[in-house]
């Protein structure tokens, strides 16, 4: 086997430990190996990269443990032609675990190039990723405090959920504060509802009729400073992306054109794939990368099993959230699509169809920088006009017509 890299290291990330080898190819054939352990500070980190350095190492390669990595990354980032390996995809020979031999096995196969190095975006994107990410997190401990809220609401047999759509909403928010400060009067509740839910006056005088106890409004009273706590750090994330996406302000624009893709959704894909195509060799790369594409899993000519395999978890659920978005859109090629994969093949693996096609129109209109063309709703009724009107006709027939096809005089 030839080897690519004369002088490499593989490095064994622990949280508190680096166990570093370097292996040098000499004259002869002569393979050199030398193992030393650092610590996981800055200054042992240091230490580390210096020490490659003087050992005239060029590529470093390490396991992707967590988030170990990530100092260790920023530390010799730009010094060292770095590569952050899967995990699944350097398993050593079964009998030979010891921190020693991972950074032995990891520095061999980097030295003969048979590491495929994960994507790590460059500093500012990964930054953006913090945020985004953590503006998910956000949204989702809102949406556990709007279920505890209810809890605590079912248990006073309050039934506000049941008439009113969303129970944080603004005058969902007045009622619920009308609680906690003691009001026992349904009718007074329910006179807070503003906008149209004050159609819902009769319907919510009754729901608000339960027993309010002082556990109740002291439990109400906390779950809603915590939901306003919540609003208020997703306005301010949301605020740090703004500003850190404006540079792409053209891209986001671009991405929103799409049927289904908000702002909110364009600036999460943004933070995943950034806007260098380069990297992605084509759009089955990047479909593969994300987790949406089929997998492959063949055995003595038998397909076994096309289940999707794990990729980026972020990016796929915001595409299946645009794909959802994008069946309610009238008239599009995307909910054409849904429509004739939903009744072969199901909703969930239409809906990850649908999300491929959105990524590939994204892969496509960043790598050209072009604008989202829509195909229309009629795409695949035109294409295959034949096999349509065949279909039709045998629906037809089947509810007991008789049909007789004559084309249309052209104008």
């Amino acid at each position: 086997m030839d080897v690519l890299h004369g002088c490499s290291a593989g490095l064994d990330v622990h949280k508190a430990t680096v166990v570093a080898c370097v292996r040098r190819m000499l004259e002869g054939g002569r393979i050199e190996k030398e193992v030393r352990t650092f610590g996981a500070t800055t200054r042992e980190l240091l230490e580390l990269s210096d020490w490659l350095g003087q050992k005239g190492v060029t590529h470093v390669a390490m396991e992707a443990t967590g988030v170990y990595w990530k100092p260790v990354w920023n530390v010799m980032e730009g010094r060292f032609e770095l590569v952050l390996a899967n995990a699944r995809h350097i398993q050593n020979v079964p009998g030979r675990k010891t921190d020693v031999k991972d950074c032995e096995w990891i520095a061999q196969l980097m030295q003969y190039g048979l590491l495929s190095p994960s994507f790590v975006p460059e500093r500012p994107q990964r930054e953006l990723r913090d945020l985004v990410r953590h503006r998910v997190a956000l949204v989702e401990d809102r949406t556990r405090m709007a279920n505890r809220i209810q809890k605590v609401l079912e248990d006073a047999n309050i039934k506000l959920g049941t008439v009113a759509t969303d129970i944080l909403g603004v005058s969902g928010k007045r009622m619920l504060q009308g609680l906690v400060d003691g009001q026992k009067s349904p009718e007074m509740l329910a006179n807070l509802a503003q906008g149209r839910m004050r159609k819902k006056v009769p319907e919510l005088t009754m729901a608000l009729e339960g027993k309010v106890t002082e556990h109740h409004r002291f439990m109400l009273r906390l779950l809603l400073q915590q939901v306003d706590a919540s609003d208020a750090m997703v306005a301010e994330v949301t605020h740090r992306i703004e500003s850190l996406t404006r540079p792409n302000e053209e891209a986001v624009t671009r991405l929103t054109s799409i049927p289904g893709i908000d702002q909110r959704s364009a600036q999460n894909i943004l933070a995943e794939i950034g806007t260098d195509m380069s990297r992605f060799k084509t759009s089955a790369h990047l479909a593969s990368w994300a987790g949406i594409c089929p997998g492959n899993h063949e055995s003595a000519g038998k397909r076994k099993t096309g289940r999707t395999a794990k990729g980026n978890r972020w990016l796929r659920r915001t595409l299946c959230q645009a794909a959802w978005a994008s069946t309610r859109c009238r008239g599009t090629y995307l909910q054409a699509q849904y429509r004739r994969l939903a009744g072969k093949r199901g909703k969930k693996r239409a809906i990850l169809a649908v999300a491929h096609s959105i990524l590939t129109a994204i892969h496509a209109m960043l790598s050209r920088n072009t604008d989202y063309k829509d195909l229309g709703g009629g795409y695949f009724d035109q294409r295959n006009s034949v096999a349509a009107t065949r279909n039709l006709v045998r629906r037809l027939e089947a509810l007991g017509h008789s049909v007789t096809l004559q084309p249309k005089a052209s104008a």
